[in-house]
């Protein structure tokens, strides 16, 4: 029986049935490896820096296989952006809104922001990377990645417009959004500078837990200087959940 390969460097013959079986799962494990060589490395360099030459050695094969499962490396660069990401923004809006207390609704936020950081590297990587692609956008996905992020902004948008009594988003709490959100995005963006800045901050079953408490203080002192900006009486923050956490720091 003659042989020859596939685009991918997979052995093939001639026959039928169960002598195909081995081409198709070896075809199949090839293009998986692309896609989590092409998450790591899209996620830590961006697409611009990662040769399809790197992705093909990286996932130990011929980079005419890149061609054969993608197209090319924007094929490829789809295929792993468009896996998904983590946030369910129906969800999320649904929970915020459900939350009176601003800090309880923060803590949702951010708890839902963050837990991808407790999930391992591959989910971690697709966060970095969707975040990767708002910051150094490629043209190939940026419409993509305002769409993907926007249901999540415009849940946190609407429940900062209901605790300040607005209407209607303007300008400066469209701003007040993007801040807050930009605290959770820069853990995972910069997530391995941050490793190596200070790696304890990392270490430890509960250290995304003490980041999120730390988030929705930072996020009740913007709301608080944008209350004072604006001028009007600042409306309770802190939930009873949190105020008892405080209290037992206290010495009084």
């Amino acid at each position: 029986m003659s042989a020859t390969t596939t685009a991918d460097g997979v052995p093939i013959g001639t026959g039928v049935g169960a002598s195909q079986r081995p081409l198709r799962l070896g075809a199949e494990a090839t293009r998986s490896r692309l896609l989590g060589s092409g998450l790591r490395l899209f996620a830590l360099q961006g697409y611009s820096k990662t040769s399809t030459r790197e992705l093909a050695e990286d996932a130990d094969a011929n980079v005419a296989a890149i061609s054969y499962h993608f197209g090319d490396k924007a094929g490829l660069y789809r295929a792993v952006f468009c896996e998904p990401a983590g946030l369910n923004p129906a969800e999320l809006a649904r929970r915020l809104d459900a939350r009176p207390d601003l800090a309880d609704a923060l803590h949702v936020f951010f708890a839902a922001l963050l837990d991808p950081l407790r999930d391992g590297d591959q989910a971690r990587l697709h966060m970095k990377l969707h975040f990767r692609e708002m910051l150094e956008p490629t043209g190939l996905c940026a419409d993509g990645a305002a769409e993907g992020i926007r249901p999540a902004h415009e849940a946190l948008l609407a429940r900062l417009g209901r605790h300040f009594g607005l209407a209607g988003a303007d300008d400066e709490l469209q701003r007040l959004t993007v801040c807050i959100a930009g605290l959770g995005v820069h853990l995972h963006v910069g997530h391995d500078a941050i490793g190596r800045l200070a790696p304890r901050l990392f270490e430890g079953d509960g250290a995304i837990d003490r980041w999120i408490e730390r988030l929705v203080q930072c996020a009740l002192a913007m709301v608080e200087a944008e209350t004072r900006r604006r001028g009007a009486p600042a409306a309770p923050t802190v939930s009873a959940a949190s105020a008892a956490t405080q209290g037992k720091g206290s010495t009084t």
